[in-house]
């Protein structure tokens, strides 16, 4: 069987990438901070799907956990078929609301170890011939919003890169897309303390659907995944005005998607 490994996947977009790879016949390596709900949730997959998930707690702000990760990307039991880089969080408020310490925490989770794990897994992947990456950033990227969106425009933009550093090695049999979802009802605004009471209902996605949109982009070969219609027509807009007025605009509204 092939196997997925997961960061941030007890949760929100994680844990559905988690079930959807589980129930299409995936070997997991679960990752995350809380060691009891990784084990909950490896049991529970397990036993729904007959797979085998594998748990690696890990802090991925900090080194010991960074370096952990990336070496079970290089190595172990099982060969890593698909990453998929999703842990992050938000910060509350505008930039020097938030304690830099917290901005560079953030920096790490989102760029360096999307980086580094991407880094490790290619190898082995371009060395089989088979293999993705899914690296989840946010329609934020479009955005001029803070560290948040900074961040997450870094994700795609290192994403489009790779993929055009492999393309000859790997004659699309090993593909690198960055995922571009917007408001998902998960726990990460209420963990950011983020107040999002007035976004409107047709905004909200589904994690699911998220999911199911992301592995069939990826399928088909696609660089950088926006789910639904209208976070596509959002998108397609944002490029084509200043981008000035793109940063007053995204200034009126929540500080972070995902």
């Amino acid at each position: 069987m092939p196997t997925a490994l997961i960061t941030g996947a007890t949760a929100g977009i994680g844990a559905a990438f988690a079930r959807r790879l589980a129930s299409d016949g995936f070997d997991l390596v679960l990752v995350a901070r809380d060691a009891g709900r990784l084990d909950e949730t490896a049991r529970d997959l397990g036993a729904a799907y007959g797979i085998s998930a594998e748990t690696l707690p890990a802090d991925l702000s900090a080194e010991e956990g960074l370096a952990a990760v990336e070496e079970r990307c290089r190595k172990g039991p099982r060969d890593v078929d698909l990453l998929v880089n999703n842990a992050g969080f938000g910060n509350k408020g505008t930039f020097l609301d938030v304690p830099v310490a917290a901005e560079v925490t953030m920096l790490k989770v989102h760029c360096e170890a999307v980086l580094r794990l991407t880094h490790a897994a290619l190898p082995g992947m371009l060395e089989r011939g088979r293999g993705a990456i899914v690296n989840v950033s946010s329609v934020s990227a479009f955005a001029t919003r803070g560290t948040y969106g900074a961040s997450k425009a870094w994700v795609v933009s290192f994403s489009q890169g790779v993929a055009q550093d492999i393309a000859a090695r790997s004659a699309g049999r090993v593909r690198v897309m960055a995922l571009c979802p917007g408001f998902v009802r998960t726990e990460f605004h209420e963990r950011a303390g983020m107040d999002v009471s007035g976004v409107p209902g047709f905004m909200w996605l589904d994690r699911d659907k998220v999911v199911d949109a992301a592995l069939r982009d990826l399928r088909r070969g696609v660089g950088v995944s926006v789910p639904s219609p209208q976070y596509k027509a959002i998108v397609g807009i944002s490029r084509l005005m200043p981008r000035d007025l793109v940063g007053r605009l995204s200034s009126r509204t929540g500080r972070s998607y995902d």
